[in-house]
């Protein structure tokens, strides 16, 4: 019985070494335990699931919705093309992006694998400026390019036990779906992303910067975005955008050492 789980220990840790992957820039090891095309595929799901709903109030042909694309699209554009150039293709191979502003009080926006983008109207309010709101496209888009939901996703299986149905057709198990259902809260919060770890979000800061000034918006701008988004809390909870983040302090001291690394890739259009 011992050598058995000896042995079930030895394939786990087998597994895990070979499905790790490598995030770009930072050069962090990850748990990547399902295919991207999976997990784009319940991604785009849950995404239509979400616009589709009579409750979702998708704003189009306004002068912030026209915004929100061109924005998210100059972003997507220049990080294909970093992703591209630096050996990282198959990471951003099948990414259909696209960009919508949802009517909601909530301060918030997400990216689902796959490019799948929203924007919340209240954070609008916040953003301000384009440099403002590439910040937060690019701190989303960052968590897309990163994997962390395919992180979150591969830690909760192993957590829950259900490595035999890894590297098999996960859409189809229904222990896989249900998996994917937590992570990303569909139900009653259909396409809510649940809260990352602090690392990732930090994570998300760092490459956010970058890949804002990949597309022509001044990394240095973030900083003045982010003491926004810490003004928004006015000693209450923080909105649910910052409700993972460090200290407000030490998250802005954080971006303003990542500024250096980012300011290389920022040419002003």
């Amino acid at each position: 019985m011992i050598m058995k789980f000896k042995l079930a220990s030895i394939c786990c840790l087998a597994l895990l070494f070979a499905a790790c992957s490598t995030v770009p820039l930072t050069g962090r090891r990850q748990a990547n335990l399902v295919s991207d095309t999976e997990m784009q595929q319940m991604a785009a799901q849950s995404y239509n699931q979400l616009l589709s709903d009579p409750s979702t109030k998708v704003v189009n042909n306004t002068a912030q919705s026209r915004k929100v694309k061109e924005i998210g699209g100059k972003i997507a554009t220049a990080v294909t093309a970093f992703m591209n150039q630096n050996g990282y293709t198959d990471q951003v191979a099948g990414y259909k992006w696209e960009f919508n502003l949802i009517e909601s009080k909530e301060v918030n926006a997400w990216c689902m694998p796959g490019g799948k983008v929203a924007v919340y109207t209240g954070i609008l309010p916040v953003t301000l400026t384009d440099a403002g709101l590439a910040t937060v496209m690019g701190h989303e888009i960052a968590h897309a390019i990163a994997k962390h939901s395919n992180e979150r996703y591969s830690n909760q299986m192993i957590a829950q036990g259900l490595g035999s149905i890894l590297g098999g057709a996960v859409t189809s198990s229904d222990a896989g779906m249900n998996v994917f259902n937590q992570v990303f809260g569909i139900g009653a919060q259909a396409g809510v992303l649940l809260p990352n770890s602090r690392k990732q979000e930090s994570e998300a800061d760092r490459l956010g910067l970058t890949f804002m000034a990949m597309a022509g918006y001044d990394p240095a701008k973030a900083v003045d975005f982010w003491q926004r988004m810490s003004a928004q809390s006015n000693g209450q909870a923080p909105p649910e955008f910052l409700s993972t983040h460090p200290a407000d302090a030490t998250r802005i001291a954080d971006i303003k050492k990542y500024l250096p690394e980012a300011v290389k890739y920022y040419k002003a259009k």
